[in-house]
């Protein structure tokens, strides 16, 4: 993923060692809709809603974003289920996920989505490197409207 960021300019250097290697986000923030690490790395519902509480607070925390980048389905339903939340779409369903979808939501934000990087994506060319970062080139391009 650090490369793809650091290639349309959201990083500062294209790997990630440790917390200290002097990696800084420009622009963005990551964030995951759940806080640990399931079965399967498959969280049931319940495992989401317990941690919504943090996630709500990190969005309300981003006062300045114009666009939110959904990686993979749980993060995108996560999206929508705090805009459920919040009183700023009234149902899911008008937004479906599928890599490349595009959707300006209420609140005036853009929701991207774009399959999970996880290597079972990637190993299989479910996403491939060209696809991913034309999610960012995009995501760069709707902030800077």
């Amino acid at each position: 993923m650090y490369p793809v960021l650091h290639e349309v300019g959201f990083a500062s250097q294209p790997l990630a060692t440790d917390r200290n290697d002097g990696l800084v986000l420009r622009d963005l923030y990551i964030t995951a809709a759940a806080r640990c690490a399931p079965p399967d790395n498959k969280p049931l519902p319940q495992e989401l809603m317990n941690c919504s509480s943090y996630l709500d607070r990190e969005f309300e925390c981003l006062t300045r974003s114009g666009v939110i980048v959904a990686l993979g389905k749980i993060a995108f339903d996560a999206y929508l289920s705090y805009l459920q939340r919040r009183g700023r779409i009234e149902r899911r369903s008008p937004y479906l996920f599928q890599h490349g979808a595009k959707y300006k939501t209420p609140d005036g934000l853009w929701l991207l989505a774009s399959y999970h990087p996880s290597n079972q994506n990637t190993q299989t060319g479910k996403l491939t490197r060209k696809m991913f970062t034309q999610i960012f080139k995009e995501a760069a391009r709707l902030a800077d409207q």
